[in-house]
């Protein structure tokens, strides 16, 4: 006959003077209340939130743990609820800490050498979770931990409901490896919220509090016992669980920077840090100056862009929004995420070239210095301009000249020859401080990169350059970006406006132009991607050898900036401004004045508009039909044209190349006689002497160039010299060899 066991009356009074003495005494094992557990509990990831509280970003600060964030007991699935309570603690809605009928079982089988569940109730784990006193060891809890680890289950029941301590138990029992709590566990093994756990799942979970880092095996095996519990009466197919069981435990899907604005959480947490926040003390969440709409939009529409783009080698992109007013980042996509192979690169802030984007800020620099306006003539023709390093040949993107254009014409249809000109006028070193005071990172002074600097050689950041844009757009008035949201001030004081760093009158003409969808038609045509129904000043851009593609542009409120290529640096495949990054800046452009109107500035003080016309060119009609112009006060003109009593007198000609001091070397790749040097020169009734001797007449003329120092005159009809230039030529002179016909 089997022997019945129970606590007697004397044990149970034996144990309870146990209790109530070490209740009495100092506690070692008094708790916070829930309240003060709840609000201690730190995820071991970072919620990085909108400007209005929704989540973007979760990004893991913690690597000791994986720990999600606090679960209400009303968002675990009922089915999870039932098997933990099965699982661990079938009598937790009727005890009072202390499960005495479980207690008095595994004291029996102890007795005997029998394998039976412990007595340790939900309450007692609890206890023993939270507080580090009270935490089992590798050996087994002592039996000073097991008397307090009572108390404290007394205690809390007393305390606390017991909604509340089976909530706290689910946020902060271990189940496997790393993982603590039910917000980890479900969002790394099944990939959802514990809300949605089903019967197998929460069985799967229910085995895993018992055996943690068991083999997946005894898991599956007691997952089938739970779930036969939870299911009375159903038919369990263990099998199919066991397979089931193998394959989530082994799941790490868990992802460490999970959401949609990765590159813009890490930043926000790097400033965070840099402030002087220690990382063991990151936030549980912070607020982002983002816009969740309009960062899920910039993500998809960038993304199926490159997806169209992806036969012409192009996978990565950036996009940055900035709020003129302000400066806070309204989205920020550093990358193009799956699309890309260096996905953690962000292109928000990587350095680039930036290819025609640099003039704007050039030309607003020349109207503020008055060297030009914005119908000044410059001449869109071949140059050749002599460096410490030799001569600087710049070209236009379809190698094609356009003669004499007004600036307005240049800028906006990007023409690259007169920005050339236009930075002779302003020097290199003067722009690279203006750049430099406008945020632009540049590493090496002005004249280091020389007169390529006006056609984008030196490297920039998407956002500095954005912000650069966002500096003419607020009239000159240049201000910082920010990323964290900050709390409004509890009064609002009127800000100090700093002066302006850039003349609002050459911020507001380089508006006009590049809001001008006429001014662009030599290069974009009439039908271009960069016109909207709204009010929008844009410029693209496009760095050498096609390796990044630009558009950056203001409305009346808003700054875009997009970039688009590869972040290893290949280069793309036929891809113009208009194709690469302008289509996604004028959707995101029409996205954010969907209902919100968009209207040209207000001209400032110290501007005047007036009628301008133009003189003929080489074929006698205008070089550009008559227009009103906007002028910096005291600049205005009614006519530009060429000084044609200047071109027709030959005592005023000049050669245009070769630079004097030109170093020629001839290549012995190719045959010497189909090896030319192009002379150029300006003014009429013009020759050519070369060492003294007659070459050709005309403006142009050839060269066979020959080993030896040469000197290249210009004369009148007269043969009065009129210039010169000194070459030399080095390399192997032409040699017919012998039998070679002629």
């Amino acid at each position: 006959m089997p022997l019945a066991f129970s606590f007697s009356s004397t044990a149970r009074h034996t144990l309870a003077v146990v209790l109530l003495t070490a209740a009495a005494a100092p506690s070692a094992w008094a708790l916070a209340s829930f309240e003060e557990v709840k609000r201690d509990f730190r995820s071991s990831e970072t919620a990085v939130l909108d400007r209005q509280g929704e989540l973007l970003q979760r990004v893991r600060t913690d690597p000791s743990v994986r720990r999600g964030q606090w679960t209400a007991l009303a968002d675990v699935s009922p089915a999870l609820r039932a098997a933990m309570v099965l699982s661990e603690d079938k009598r937790f809605y009727e005890h009072s800490g202390v499960d005495w009928r479980a207690a008095s079982a595994a004291a029996w089988g102890n007795l005997w050498n029998t394998r039976t569940r412990g007595a340790s109730t939900i309450t007692m784990q609890l206890a023993g979770l939270l507080d580090d006193d009270l935490r089992r060891a590798a050996g087994g809890r002592s039996f000073t931990q097991k008397i307090g680890q009572t108390v404290a289950a007394t205690q809390l029941e007393r305390r606390w409901r017991k909604d509340q301590i089976l909530e706290a138990y689910l946020n902060t029992v271990p189940f496997r490896g790393e993982i603590v709590g039910i917000d980890a566990l479900s969002r790394t093994l099944f990939s959802k919220a514990p809300s949605g756990l089903d019967a197998r799942e929460a069985a799967v979970a229910a085995a895993l509090v018992r055996a943690p880092n068991a083999r997946p095996a005894l898991v599956a095996q007691r997952a089938c016992e739970v779930l036969r519990v939870m299911e009375p009466g159903a038919k369990t197919d263990c099998e199919a669980l066991d397979m089931f069981t193998s394959a989530v435990v082994q799941r790490r899907a868990f992802e460490p920077n999970e959401g949609i604005a990765p590159h813009a959480a890490r930043r926000v947490l790097r400033e965070l840090r840099d402030a002087g926040n220690d990382k063991a003390t990151a936030p549980t969440s912070v607020r982002t100056t983002l816009r969740a709409p309009l960062q899920r939009y910039a993500l998809d529409s960038l993304q199926r862009h490159l997806r169209e783009l992806r036969d012409r080698h192009v996978e990565d992109g950036a996009l940055v929004v900035l709020d003129n007013a302000s400066g806070e980042v309204l989205a920020w996509v550093g990358s193009s995420g799956p699309l890309s192979q260096a996905a953690e690169v962000d292109g928000v802030t990587a350095l680039r070239q930036p290819g025609s984007t640099l003039k704007p800020l050039l030309y607003a620099q020349a109207l503020a210095e008055k060297r030009i306006t914005a119908a000044s003539l410059i001449e869109d023709s071949s140059a050749q301009i002599s460096t410490a390093s030799g001569l600087y040949i710049p070209q236009n993107y379809d190698r094609r000249f356009k003669g004499p254009v007004s600036a307005r014409t240049a800028l906006a249809a990007s023409l690259n020859v007169p920005a050339v000109r236009t930075l002779v006028m302003v020097s290199p070193e003067a722009f690279a401080r203006e750049l430099r005071a406008a945020g632009l990172p540049l590493r090496e002074s002005g004249d280091y990169y020389g007169y390529s600097l006006a056609l984008g050689s030196a490297e920039v950041s998407l956002l500095s350059l954005a912000n650069a844009y966002r500096m003419v757009a607020n009239g000159g008035r240049f201000g910082a970006t920010t990323l964290t949201a900050r709390p409004a001030p509890a009064t609002k004081a009127k800000p100090v406006e700093a002066a302006p760093l850039l003349d609002p009158r050459a911020a507001f003409i380089v508006s006009d132009i590049l809001s001008d969808p006429n001014a662009r038609t030599r290069t974009f045509g009439l039908d271009s991607i960069l016109s909207t129904r709204f009010w929008t000043a844009v410029k693209t851009g496009t760095s050498k050898d096609m390796r990044d593609n630009w558009a950056v542009g203001w409305s009346q409120r808003y700054t875009v900036g997009v970039w688009v290529g590869n972040a290893s640096g290949a280069s793309m495949w036929d891809v113009s401004g208009t194709s690469g990054a302008a289509p996604v800046w004028a959707e995101v452009m029409r996205f954010l004045h969907a209902r919100e109107p968009s209207r040209a500035p207000a001209p400032p003080a110290g501007l005047v508009e007036a009628r301008v016309s133009f003189g003929p060119g080489a074929d006698g009609s205008p070089l550009e039909a008559a227009r009103s112009e906007w002028f910096l006060q005291g600049t205005e003109q009614p006519l530009f044209a060429l000084d044609t009593g200047m071109a027709s007198d030959a005592a005023s000609a000049r050669i245009t190349a070769p630079a004097d001091g030109t170093i020629l070397a001839l290549d012995p790749d190719i045959p010497p006689q189909r090896q030319r040097v192009r002379f150029e020169s300006e003014g009429r009734g013009v020759q050519w002497r070369i060492d003294g001797k007659f070459h050709a007449r005309g403006n142009s003329a050839q060269w066979l160039p020959w080993p030896g120092r040469h000197l290249i005159e210009l004369v009148d009809a007269s043969g009065k010299v009129v210039d010169q230039r000194r070459v030399e030529v080095r390399g192997a002179g032409v040699v017919a060899a012998k039998g070679a016909r002629r």
